[in-house]
């Protein structure tokens, strides 16, 4: 992975994913980061051409800076059906390959055979709801999915996820695989998981995938890359 760059799309308040990133990447490899606000239209036609649009002004400066592979992420804002659309029309768009946590998320549960998978999130019930059904209509079951609430008073409350306690995060993912499932989903990539990704896949005894994990694994893979150097939990060795 000699000189590769990868760019990187987080929303605002984001601070996690490119700390994490940082960490797993060899320092041949740079990172090479902008921020976007949120979108709350997904659904329609119109907004997620505002989606695509604004991402791509938002990576051409990432791309002038030398990345060669572009990420939205960015796991509420790319919850969008079917899960390669995104990918594939910023790919188009841009000329470069490109990755997005959800679909990445879907991507990553199937390379490692997941039918049934756990999920816990710091979010509240309704977007927790619409992540569900985003992966049941993937082809996951999804046998249980906890959150923490945060967002329910607004947008403004995301800037608290990054600052969880790693103890609160851990009781979190160990109360949500309880419940079974293959694997266990650890989604949002401003939720700090790596120091105990390796602690969780032990105890655990089944895969743990992480949104900023995920995100990674996919943009290496569309860019070409071996992902099996990384040292980041069963997925990139798979």
């Amino acid at each position: 992975m000699t000189g590769l760059a990868l760019g990187l799309i987080v929303p605002p308040t984001n601070t996690v994913n490119e700390a994490e990133w940082r960490a797993a990447l060899s320092t041949d490899v740079t990172v090479r980061v902008a921020r976007m606000p949120l979108h709350d239209d997904l659904a329609s036609e119109h907004g997620r051409g505002i989606l695509i649009a604004d991402l791509a002004a938002t990576a051409r400066p990432l791309i002038q800076a030398g990345a060669d592979a572009i990420a939205y992420g960015c796991t509420a804002g790319s919850l969008i059906h079917p899960p390669d659309w995104l990918p594939e029309t910023l790919s188009r768009a841009l000329g470069r390959p490109c990755a997005a946590t959800a679909p990445a998320l879907v991507q990553a549960a199937r390379q490692l055979g997941v039918r049934r998978v756990a999920v816990a999130t710091p979010y509240h019930a309704a977007l927790n709801e619409h992540e569900a059904d985003f992966l049941a209509d993937c082809g996951l079951e999804v046998v249980q999915i906890d959150g923490l609430g945060i967002g329910a008073g607004g947008p403004h409350e995301y800037i608290q996820i990054a600052k969880l306690p790693p103890e609160r995060i851990e009781r979190l993912a160990l109360d949500t695989a309880a419940a079974g499932g293959d694997a266990l989903l650890l989604s949002c990539t401003d939720l700090p998981t790596r120091m105990l990704h390796d602690k969780l896949e032990q105890v655990l005894g089944r895969p743990v995938i992480s949104s900023n994990q995920a995100t990674l694994w996919a943009t290496l893979k569309a860019a070409g890359q071996d992902t099996t150097r990384i040292t980041w939990g069963a997925l990139m060795k798979a």
